[in-house]
């Protein structure tokens, strides 16, 4: 009974390599990103990466004291970021600040939309990543500002 058995285990559990390309080809390991487009951006959604570019950035929080080393340094800065589409506000967070210059072309992967006093807020958390990147041939679009738009949360009671 043991040597039925066996054979069964065996073809259960597939070799490391096998398992690893299967996962490749359904997509699991790593996708190819899907670039989305800041009119496309709605409320509560995540998961976007965008190529735009900075118009401008402005610090607006800087928390913490260089003469402590155990204490983190925070920094915070809003920068208006945009495509051919529209803008939006990006909410850059301490080591993302260096990256955000004006005239800058950065890659946002896994980019969330925060809502801040009822308007958007594009953010990357510590799940994504964002780099500087060769710059776009296209001219950010100021006059649709997504940041602007003043949304309010209704309550949908069903009967």
């Amino acid at each position: 009974m043991e040597s039925a058995q066996s054979p069964r285990t065996a073809a259960a559990s597939p070799p490391p390599e096998a398992s690893a390309a299967a996962a490749a080809q359904q997509g699991g390991a790593k996708r190819k990103p899907v670039f989305s487009k800041v009119e496309q951006l709605k409320p509560g959604t995540s998961g976007h990466t965008l190529t735009v570019k900075v118009v401008s950035a402005k610090t607006v929080l800087q928390k913490g004291r260089a003469s402590s080393l155990h204490l983190r340094h925070t920094r915070i800065a809003e920068c208006l970021v945009g495509d051919e589409t529209g803008s939006i506000v990006f909410t850059a967070r301490n080591d993302q600040v260096d990256l955000m210059t004006t005239g800058a072309t950065v890659i946002l992967r896994n980019a969330k939309i925060d809502m801040f006093k009822g308007s958007m807020r594009l953010a990357v958390d510590k799940w994504g990543r964002v780099e500087v990147t060769e710059p776009a041939e296209f001219e950010v679009k100021e006059d649709n500002n997504l940041s602007l738009v003043e949304y309010e949360l209704v309550n949908v009671e069903e009967a």
